[in-house]
C-alpha cells in the first residue's frame, strides 16, 4: 500500500517557484489597421502565440488548424509514457507533426488540437460499447467547436484512423462548408509475420472454450496480433472503409487511405495534405466544392466494389447531411450494389482475404476506380483536395511511378499479384465475388434491415446463390447471455440466434462482434444465423442480419418472438433481395402471410428493457437521432427536426 507520506510529501527542492519570467523580445507584426478594428480576441490569440514560443516576426503568417484523435503519450523513441486506447490513434501525432513542420515551410502558422477516440474492439463485450455510436456524433461537435473556436484558421487539416475518429472527422470537415479542409487518413497496422490477424485473434475465448486452441497458443497470438504499433486493423472493417471512402469522397488525397502506420510513405501524405491545404485555400476552394451529391454517389460506388462495412450506412448518410445534401437511403444501396461489382479480396471477405496493407500496395482506392472508372460507373467531373477532378487524378495514377512500384513490391516481397488482390469484374464474378449489401424485410423487420450478403460463407448458399434457412429461435436479451450459450455449447447448429434490446433504444446500437467472431471462427459457426436490432463490426462475416427496424423496444415486430418460434431467412446475393419472417411455431409450419397476421395478435414480450447500466448520455443520444431520421437517417442530429418536436410538446 502507498503510504499517506509518499502522497503528501514533496522534495524540498520543488518548492523553489518564481513568480516572472524574462519576457520575450520582439515585435508582433500588428498594424494600426489591426489594432482600430480587429477583435481583442485576435490580438490576445497573437501574445499567446508569441508565449506558447512561435517566432513573433513570423506570426503574420496565416493560421491552419491541425486536428486529430490522438491517443497516449510516446517518447521519441516511440516507447509508450501512457497507453492509447488502441493503435490507431496512438501514432497520429507523427502525422501532426509533419503536416505542421510542411505548413511552416510555407510561412503559415500551424496550430494543433485534439479529442481522442475510443476502441471497438476493446469494448467488445463492455458497457463501454453503449458509448461507441453515440461518441461519433459527441466527437463531430467537438470537432466543430474547435474549428470555430480558431476564429483566425484559414483552413484545416483533419488526422484520424478508426471507426468512430474518423467519421466524426469526416462529420466535422463536410460540416466546414466555407473552408478549405483536407483529411488524412492515419493507415494501417501491419500483419504479423506469424500468428492470427486481428479480427481472428478476437474469436479465441469463444475457441478455447470449445478446445479449438490452446491457453499457450491464445496467449502467443493475443501477443503478436498487433505487430506494428500504430495504425487501424488489418482488416477491412469500418476504420479501413472509412478511410477509403474518405478518400473516394475526394476528402482524402489520391492513394492516402490504408497506408501502413509508421512508413515514410504514410508521413509523406500527412507533408502533401499540407501543401494541398495551402493551395486550396489560395485558390478559394472549400468543402462545399468537394463534398457534393456526385461525391456521395462516388463514395457509394467505392464502398460497394471494395464490399465494406454495413457502418458506413450509418456514416456515409451522416457525412451528406453535414453538407447539407440529401442523405442516401437503402433504396439507394441497393440500387449501387446491383449496379456495382466487388472487385476487391480482403479480409474478412475472402475468398483468400488479403491485408490492408496488401490491398494498399495493389494500389488502394484508386486502383479500384480505374476499374470502376473502365466501367463507366463514377462521375469523373467531382472535384478532389488536390484541386483537381477525379478523372484527372486516375489519369495521374494509372501512370505514376509510385503505382509501378507498389505493385510491383507486392509480387516480389510478398509473392503476391496485384490482380488477385483488386480484379477487374470478369476475374471477380469468376472468383465468386458477388455485390456487398442485401437489405432484408418482412414480418420480423418491416422497417428493413442489412447484411453484408456477400460475407456469407459460400458452402452454406445455394448454387442459384440464394442463402435460404429455417430455423428455430433463441431468443436473448444480452450479448453476454449469447456469449455464455456459445461457450457453453448451448447454441447449436441450424438454430437462429435472435438478440433483441440492443438497437438504439436498449444499448446505443452496440456492435456484437463478440458474437459473429465467435462463428465465424468456430467449425460450426456457419450453421447458425443470426437476427438482431444492434448493428455489426466491420469484420464481421456470416448470415448475420442486423439494424432490424423498429427495433424491439420501439414496438418492433422482432420484440414479440419466443423462444422455439420457426424463422425463415432468405438472401439472394445476386438480385440483392432477401427476406426474414416468422413462418412457424414448434411443430406447426404456416408460412409468412400467416406469420404476420399472428405476430399482429401477439403480445410484446413482457422482459423487454433497455439495459439497465445504459448511461443517460446515450439514452439521450437515442432519442435524438430518433427523432432525426434514425438508423436509416444515419443517426444524425437533425437540430431543426430536434426543435420541432420539442415545440409539439
Amino acid at each position: 500500500m502507498i503510504p499517506l507520506t509518499s502522497i503528501l510529501d514533496s522534495d524540498a527542492s520543488v518548492f523553489d517557484v518564481a513568480s516572472k519570467a524574462p519576457a520575450r523580445a520582439g515585435q508582433i507584426p500588428i498594424t494600426a489597421e489591426m489594432l482600430l478594428n480587429r477583435p481583442s480576441g485576435d490580438l490576445f490569440g497573437l501574445a499567446q502565440n508569441a508565449g506558447m514560443g512561435w517566432n513573433p516576426a513570423l506570426l503574420g503568417g496565416k493560421d491552419m488548424l491541425i486536428l486529430s484523435t490522438h491517443g497516449g503519450v510516446r517518447r521519441p523513441d516511440g516507447t509508450a509514457v501512457a497507453l492509447g486506447y488502441h493503435t490507431g490513434h496512438w501514432e497520429v501525432g507523427l502525422l501532426v507533426e509533419a503536416a505542421a513542420e510542411e505548413l511552416a515551410k510555407h510561412r503559415a502558422v500551424p496550430f494543433a488540437a485534439a479529442c481522442t477516440d475510443p476502441c471497438d474492439g476493446r469494448t467488445q463485450g463492455t458497457p463501454g460499447m453503449f458509448d461507441s455510436l453515440p461518441y461519433r456524433n459527441d466527437a463531430a461537435i467537438i470537432f466543430r467547436r474547435l474549428i470555430r473556436s480558431l476564429p483566425t484558421r484559414r483552413g484545416v487539416i483533419g488526422v484520424a484512423t478508426c471507426d468512430k475518429g474518423l467519421p466524426a472527422m469526416m462529420l466535422a470537415l463536410a460540416g466546414m462548408h466555407d473552408l478549405p479542409c483536407v483529411l488524412v487518413p492515419g493507415g494501417v497496422t501491419l500483419l504479423p509475420d506469424e500468428g492470427e490477424d486481428a479480427g481472428r485473434v478476437q474469436s479465441v475465448g469463444a475457441r478455447y472454450a470449445h478446445g479449438e486452441i490452446t491457453l499457450e497458443a491464445a496467449a502467443e497470438n493475443l501477443c503478436r496480433a498487433c505487430a506494428s504499433p500504430g495504425g487501424g486493423c488489418q482488416f477491412l472493417g469500418t476504420a479501413a472503409t472509412s478511410q477509403v471512402v474518405g478518400e473516394a469522397l475526394g476528402m482524402s488525397l489520391t492513394h492516402t487511405a490504408l497506408g501502413p502506420s509508421g512508413h515514410p510513405i504514410w508521413l509523406d501524405a500527412a507533408r502533401r495534405s499540407a501543401r494541398a491545404l495551402m493551395a486550396m485555400e489560395e485558390r478559394g476552394l472549400t468543402m462545399r466544392d468537394i463534398v457534393t451529391d456526385a461525391s456521395v454517389r462516388n463514395a457509394m460506388t467505392v464502398h460497394a466494389a471494395f464490399g465494406g462495412s454495413t457502418n458506413l450506412i450509418l456514416h456515409l448518410p451522416a457525412i451528406a447531411h453535414s453538407a447539407g445534401l440529401r442523405r442516401p437511403t437503402a433504396d439507394d444501396w441497393t440500387a449501387m450494389n446491383r449496379r456495382v461489382p466487388r472487385l476487391v479480396d480482403a479480409l474478412p471477405n475472402g475468398p483468400r482475404g488479403f491485408a490492408t496493407v496488401q490491398v494498399f500496395m495493389a494500389g488502394g482506392v484508386p486502383e479500384v476506380m480505374l476499374h470502376l472508372r473502365r466501367a463507366g460507373l463514377l462521375e469523373l467531373d467531382a472535384l478532389t483536395v488536390s484541386g483537381e477532378p477525379l478523372g484527372k487524378m486516375l489519369d495521374w495514377w494509372e501512370g505514376s511511378e509510385r503505382r509501378r512500384t507498389l505493385r510491383a513490391a507486392l509480387n516480389e516481397r510478398d509473392g503476391i499479384d496485384p490482380e488477385e488482390v483488386i480484379m477487374d469484374p470478369a476475374s471477380a464474378a469468376k472468383r465468386g465475388l458477388t455485390s456487398t449489401v442485401t437489405f432484408p424485410h418482412g414480418n420480423l423487420a418491416p422497417g428493413g434491415s442489412v447484411i453484408k450478403s456477400t460475407s456469407i460463407d459460400p458452402s452454406v448458399v445455394g448454387a442459384d446463390g440464394i442463402y435460404r434457412k429455417v430455423g428455430r429461435a433463441r431468443v436473448f436479451l444480452t450479448e453476454e447471455a449469447v456469449i455464455h450459450a456459445i461457450k457453453g455449447n448451448d447454441v447449436k447448429a441450424g438454430e437462429i440466434i435472435v438478440l433483441i434490446c440492443r438497437g438504439p433504444m436498449g444499448s446505443g446500437m452496440e456492435e456484437i462482434y463478440q458474437i459473429t467472431s465467435a462463428l465465424k471462427h468456430l467449425a460450426f459457426g456457419k450453421h447458425i444465423a443470426v437476427l438482431t436490432d444492434a448493428r455489426f463490426s466491420g469484420v464481421s462475416t456470416g448470415a448475420c442480419i442486423g439494424h432490424i427496424t423498429p427495433e424491439a423496444l420501439a414496438d418492433g415486430p422482432i420484440g414479440k418472438v419466443l423462444e422455439g418460434d420457426l424463422i425463415e431467412i432468405m438472401v439472394d446475393r445476386g438480385k440483392l433481395a432477401g427476406s426474414v419472417n416468422l413462418v412457424g411455431i414448434g411443430d406447426e409450419i404456416f408460412g409468412a402471410e400467416e406469420g404476420t397476421r399472428r405476430l399482429a395478435a401477439r403480445p410484446m414480450r413482457a422482459d423487454l428493457a433497455p439495459d439497465p447500466r445504459l448511461p443517460n448520455d446515450t439514452r439521450l443520444w437515442a432519442a435524438l437521432q430518433n427523432v432525426s431520421g434514425g438508423t436509416w437517417g444515419g443517426c444524425v442530429f437533425d437540430t431543426e427536426k430536434i426543435l420541432e418536436a420539442l415545440r409539439k410538446d
